[in-house]
């Protein structure tokens, strides 16, 4: 007897079984150009009313155990991760809705906990909560309280074109990998481990404006899956590969350390700070300074090339090479 197909955890991993979901199921019967794009924001070409003609809009859930942890909580995420998709594909963050979905008995201190971290990151950011809803739900149906977010902006350089990408371009991560899922693994106090270990989440929409100027070519934010998600995604909507140098690739110490140690692949962790750039190698030299003059963009590094290769190769310490491969299953569940 055949056992019931059901979704697993793995489908919001945001690893091979996300995105065999996505291409199987959504984008089979919702099939539209829009759609299969699939970039991180739909562009929307509206010739009237904004001088680009093009809106970026895009919609994220969140839900992460626990709600607070070093750095941030869940309300500073939402805004962040909302944020970060419409400046990697190229616009300016304008306008969020807000939607939260609370359990009942939810205590009051940490709601206002979790709106306060949202006023806050709004107004770092400069966008503007403009709509929303609240639902709450019967005790035993949620253990924690859950977002939604939809944001809109506006185009100033498309930046979800893979189309654009080059044989020789660079490819930069603007920050030191894997923080956010090491900064969860310690406020969840599973394993016992200490740490001070802070998410790196911010919002890089004003990072990401100080570039638009320069030749980069596409953009995406390294979240679920990691570096290693966005790296294949990439390598399989072009005719090339791309190669990198692990000596290259920043990450704490501390960080790495931990990683080693409960045995995870930190090129497959989600960050919440981290932006794929693939730039020209005119204008490389010249993003890197921008982006160093940035708090968020201080540990940015030139980390590989597209090249010749086949899918992802990693370089590594000792002198080998590895592919890199697309995360399977569920890596660490709820940290975004």
């Amino acid at each position: 007897m055949s056992r019931e197909k059901v979704v697993s955890l793995s489908v919001g991993s945001g690893g091979k079984q996300m995105q065999d979901f996505i291409e199987e199921i959504i984008h089979t019967k919702f099939s539209n150009d829009i759609l299969l794009q699939s970039s991180d924001s739909a562009i929307l070409d509206i010739s009237h009313g904004i001088e680009s003609g093009k809106l970026a809009f895009t919609t994220d859930s969140f839900i992460v155990q626990p709600e607070f942890f070093t750095g941030g909580d869940i309300g500073k995420l939402s805004i962040c991760g909302t944020v970060n998709d419409l400046a990697v594909s190229g616009a300016v963050p304008k306008y969020i809705s807000l939607s939260l979905i609370i359990p009942e008995g939810y205590k009051y201190d940490n709601l206002e906990r979790v709106l306060t971290s949202i006023q806050q990151e709004v107004f770092k950011s400069g966008v503007k909560i403009v709509t929303g809803d609240t639902k709450v739900m019967p005790i035993g149906t949620l253990d924690s309280i859950l977002i939604n977010t939809a944001g809109i902006g506006e185009i100033v350089k498309d930046l979800t074109k893979f189309s654009n990408i080059s044989l020789g371009d660079n490819v930069i991560v603007t920050s030191d990998i894997a923080r956010h899922s090491m900064a969860i693994m310690l406020a969840r106090d599973e394993f016992g481990f200490v740490g001070d270990i802070e998410t790196d989440s911010a919002s890089l929409n004003k990072m990401m404006e100080s570039v638009y100027g320069y030749d980069i070519k596409f953009a995406r934010d390294a979240t679920r899956g990691g570096l290693s998600t966005v790296l294949n995604e990439i390598a399989s909507k072009i005719d090339f590969g791309i190669e990198i140098h692990e000596d290259r690739i920043p990450i704490r110490k501390d960080v790495e350390s931990l990683c080693k140690t409960l045995g995870f692949d930190p090129l497959s962790l989600a960050n919440e700070g981290v932006i794929v750039l693939i730039v020209s190698r005119r204008d490389t030299n010249k993003v890197i300074e921008v982006l160093h003059s940035n708090e968020y963009g201080k540990e940015a590094s030139v980390i590989g090339e597209v090249s010749t290769c086949k899918n992802v190769v990693l370089n590594t310490f000792i002198g080998g090479r590895r592919y890199v491969e697309v995360p399977h299953g569920e890596i660490l569940p709820r940290i975004c």
